[in-house]
């Protein structure tokens, strides 16, 4: 019988820890989906800053402008 009791503790244990790696994977993935977000959205902004870069760059007397960006 006690073997019997020792089985179930660990099951419950088991339980609980699957339950809390289960909160911390979906804490993480929250996490994950929201910097995701904040990087494709700096890359957007960063496209947009290269984009007004390279009008301004364009307009500027002197070399003639070329067709490769200053900033890969």
């Amino acid at each position: 019988m006690s073997d019997l009791n020792a089985i179930v503790e660990r099951v419950d244990k088991l339980l609980l820890r699957h339950e809390e790696l289960k909160r911390t994977n979906d804490l993480l993935r929250a996490q994950m989906d929201s910097l995701t977000a904040e990087r494709d959205g700096l890359r957007h902004r960063l496209q947009a800053a290269r984009a007004r870069l390279d009008v301004v760059l364009a307009r500027l007397p002197g070399e003639q402008a070329t067709d490769t960006p200053l900033i890969p």
